[in-house]
């Protein structure tokens, strides 16, 4: 930027007005023919330096906006749109608990957090449920298993690093023992048939000492759970910080971890900070991006999904079930491609023809609504066309597949005819089959007895 700066300082050279007019034309004339998106000639070093430079914060602010706002990421699984959402809160206490309102924890305030959660047409259905580590050796046998404790790295505000020794329970050793209690149907809750209901079991831990998951979190998403840990600890030093502060945690109030956490495992919800690297082929993150009043916000005290985030669970729904749609559809045609050919086979094809054209096309019609749809940001209207979107597709499959089982009968039983090729190998080849058979089934000799 040096002759930039010498440009600049050229005007206080002591030149007359005239002069200096004639030197900023020159300037505002070399910034009206400066483009930004162009390979031009630059007579000044200093534009072309500050161009590839704007172009630079450009590009990199435009990247991560794409990433962390218009396309963030999702968890990796399937999330389908269910209309009901049932939650199965089991709060697991050390002693055992009369009712639920001995609880230190407040119901009502769980609920409505969790409500943020549906969508617009969503209904909820919320049963609570009383489990006691005194009263359930299988239970206590699981969160004594899955009970550690370790010497955690603390990085200071100004620094430097202490150790810190932390009591946690692992998640991947708690989900196994609660999944097998859960097979004797000991902790099943009462939706879990119902295709249109997605089951949402989350099991609260009451401890009155410090309790973690994972060394670092409060509440944990898991592949068929969610798991959240409650402590008596009203200001526990957490190891984030923010504004040159160190983050302090209620761990008597998990809400916030509890509705992120729920988010997740609903929708695939992740917090704005946390993306997929494809370079790294793993998740980063960019707390640039960890803004906003909201559960998933690690530096704010948001109990509420924002509206953008509703639009985000909504986006996950649609994404999936169209995606699962076209594997369907595709894996029907595929089924049709690698399909013999006949002359008899074609009549019945024709037959099927029509249908399955008509189940083809209400396929492809859903397809360009929920696109319309999802163009004008409408994710509420479009998430009520996916089970019509399954219903159609699986309709088309099972077309397809009907149609395929008509064909193959008719080469099995109206081609009576047995076409078999004569070469100069077939009287060998049943020449040695005779000889094989002869020699193992020929009669034997009984052998004497000798006593």
């Amino acid at each position: 930027m040096g002759d930039l700066k010498n440009e600049l300082e050229g005007y206080n050279t002591g030149d007359s007005d005239e002069v200096n007019k004639q030197k900023a034309i020159d300037a505002l004339k070399r910034m009206e023919n400066w483009n930004l998106f162009r390979d031009t000639k630059e007579e000044h070093h200093s534009y072309t330096v500050a161009r590839d430079s704007f172009l630079a914060q450009l590009g990199s602010m435009l990247w991560g906006s794409m990433r962390h706002v218009i396309a963030p990421s999702v968890s990796h699984r399937a999330h389908h749109y269910y209309e009901k959402l049932s939650f199965q809160l089991y709060f697991v206490t050390q002693e055992k608990v009369r009712s639920i309102k001995q609880l230190p924890v407040n119901i009502k305030s769980i609920t409505e957090s969790l409500n943020s959660v549906l969508l617009r047409h969503q209904k909820s259905m919320f049963s609570q449920h009383l489990l006691s580590l005194s009263e359930e050796p299988a239970l206590m046998m699981a969160f004594s298993m899955a009970r550690r404790a370790a010497a955690v790295p603390l990085l200071l505000v100004n620094g430097t690093y202490k150790s810190t020794v932390n009591t946690y329970l692992d998640s991947a050793i708690l989900q196994h023992q609660l999944q097998k209690l859960s097979e004797h149907n000991s902790l099943r809750g009462g939706h879990s048939n119902h295709r249109s209901t997605l089951e949402v079991p989350i099991f609260w831990f009451i401890h009155s000492e410090p309790l973690l998951l994972d060394k670092h979190y409060q509440a944990k998403a898991l592949s068929n759970m969610v798991v959240v840990v409650q402590s008596d600890d009203d200001s526990w030093e957490s190891h984030l910080q923010c504004n040159g502060r160190p983050i302090l945690w209620d761990l008597r109030k998990p809400v916030k971890a509890a509705i992120a956490a729920s988010a997740e495992y609903i929708s695939g919800l992740l917090p704005s900070h946390l993306v997929y690297s494809h370079a790294h082929e793993t998740a980063v993150e960019d707390w640039t991006w960890s803004v906003g009043c909201n559960p998933l916000s690690l530096t704010s005290n948001g109990w509420q999904l924002s509206e953008f985030q509703q639009d985000v669970i909504g986006r996950n729904y649609i994404i999936t079930s169209v995606e699962e749609s076209i594997q369907t559809v595709n894996s029907a045609i595929q089924q049709l491609v690698t399909e013999r050919a006949t002359e008899k086979g074609f009549k019945i094809f024709k037959a099927h023809e029509s249908v399955m054209i008509e189940k083809y096309n209400a396929v492809v019609s859903l397809w360009r609504r929920v696109s319309a749809m999802s163009k004008g940001l409408k994710y509420g209207d479009a998430v009520k066309l996916m089970s019509m979107l399954e219903d159609a597709s699986r309709g088309f499959s099972s077309v397809v597949n009907s149609t395929i089982s008509s064909l193959h009968p008719v080469q099995c039983t109206r081609e009576r005819k047995l076409d078999v090729q004569l070469d100069l190998t077939t009287l060998p080849a049943f020449l040695g089959v005779f000889l094989l058979l002869w020699f193992l089934l020929r009669p034997r000799r009984p052998k004497p007895k000798i006593n």
